[in-house]
């Protein structure tokens, strides 16, 4: 590898993060709810152990959302021998994601199950009159954001490679 190889990879990964952004409507959806579990996740006494279970969720569900695109673009075309096996290929890896989102979904609904919490992070929202209004700006920015997200052209390349 030449010099800078070790740094530009990270260019290339970060390149096909923003790429799967743009093309990849439940990867905005996984982010999106990311973004909600820890906005919410400041209303909790988590211990360090809660909170790096709640940050290894929600890493554990968008990198195989990643790779479950990345699965799918692989096999996007597969020739007509290998039509059921690429299908079979892609449903399993869409499976993956399937089980470890089911996992990280109880393990959430076990952590912030707390209806006292759940009582003062209502009576916080209601308590100055923009939080709520906030809130639900914020979540129809995040429907947007998933479901009426257009992609440009082309996807973003860090380094300029198209």
């Amino acid at each position: 590898m030449h010099k800078g190889g070790f740094f530009r990879s990270f260019g290339y990964a970060f390149s096909g993060f923003l790429t799967a952004v743009r093309e990849e409507r439940n990867l905005r959806f996984h982010l999106v709810v990311a973004a909600f579990v820890l906005y919410f996740s400041h209303f909790y006494q988590f211990t360090r152990a809660e909170f790096l279970l709640l940050i290894l969720l929600i890493c554990g569900v968008i990198a195989l959302e990643l790779v479950n695109s990345s699965i799918e673009r692989a096999v996007a075309r597969p020739a007509p021998d290998h039509f059921f096996i690429a299908g079979a290929v892609k449903d399993m890896a869409a499976a993956a994601v399937l089980v470890f989102s089911i996992g990280a979904a109880v393990c959430g609904v076990i952590l912030f199950w707390d209806p006292d919490t759940i009582r003062e992070i209502w009576d916080y929202l209601l308590a100055a009159w923009y939080r709520l209004p906030l809130l639900i700006a914020a979540a129809v920015a995040g429907y947007l954001f998933v479901f009426q997200y257009r992609k440009g052209v082309r996807g973003f390349d860090f380094f300029g490679r198209n």
